[in-house]
């Protein structure tokens, strides 16, 4: 009995030290969530993976420096039941993006909205 006690035991301290990164990776402590920035890119990828879709594209500043910039959305379970598809966007499309920047100033975000070119704004 003491032997399964013991099983049982070193199961669940398993099964709660897997879970620490996952809860961990799932915090939006990267991101600066107090503040919103909107973008005017060209769509150069749409990753429709779990557990994030990601969405890059090329930003121009007013000198002519493009910044390729890579935001993260929601897995594609929870993206469908909103609206958002594996075909929402291609290469060379023109969209608008309203992200939580992370903190740290690098080009990386979380997306809030996607306005396409027809108008159409996915959130």
């Amino acid at each position: 009995m003491g032997k399964r006690l013991l099983g049982v035991v070193s199961a669940v301290v398993c099964v709660l030290a897997s879970s620490a990164p996952l809860v961990a990776h799932h915090g939006a402590a990267t991101f600066d969530t107090a503040t919103e920035v909107t973008l005017k890119g060209i769509v150069t990828e749409w990753t429709w993976f779990n557990p994030h879709c990601f969405l890059k594209f090329d930003v121009k500043d007013a000198s002519g420096a493009v910044k390729t910039w890579a935001v993260e959305a929601g897995n594609p379970t929870d993206m469908s039941k909103r609206g958002w598809k594996r075909t929402s966007f291609k290469a060379g499309d023109e969209v608008t993006v309203l992200l939580q920047p992370v903190k740290s100033g690098a080009a990386v975000g979380r997306i809030r909205s996607v306005t396409l070119p027809s108008g159409e704004i996915l959130k």
